[in-house]
């Protein structure tokens, strides 16, 4: 019998949301211009009522790059964590946003999750991840 991973990004089970609300350092997967993968460190925020997940990051980044690079239609990323024999995968397309209320929000996330509030970046922008897939085993 095959084992089933798939979970619904907008209404995932108890445990699944649990292990994204656990403290956990994360992984960003976004794609470079020629196509290869491109995957750093990241903390990651999921919103599943929304169906985003965000990453705040400095707007000169490679990942801002990369993403901006895929223009209007977004870029195809993917975000994992793991711990032990628990893992999650989120999947969507991402895009760049400077604005001042969503990185604010973003930034709440992230301090809610991580337990300490970034220190001030005005080069600060917010990856959000319109997520289309997720998986794991929280």
């Amino acid at each position: 019998m095959a084992t089933k991973y798939s979970v619904d990004p907008g209404a995932p089970d108890p445990s699944y949301l649990d292990f994204w609300r656990e403290r956990h350092l994360c992984t960003l997967t976004t794609p470079r211009p020629d196509g290869t993968p491109h995957l750093v460190p990241v903390g990651v925020t999921y919103d599943p009522e929304a169906r985003l997940a965000r990453v705040i990051t400095n707007r000169a980044s490679a990942k801002v790059r990369y993403v901006r690079a895929a223009g209007e239609q977004g870029a195809t990323v993917a975000v994992c964590q793991l711990e032990g024999r628990r893992w999650a995968t989120l999947e969507g397309r991402a895009f760049v946003h400077e604005e001042r209320d969503r990185v604010a929000e973003a930034e709440r996330r992230y301090a809610e999750r991580y337990g300490r509030t970034p220190s001030p970046n005005p080069s600060r922008v917010v990856i959000e991840i319109h997520l289309t897939r997720a998986m794991g085993r929280g």
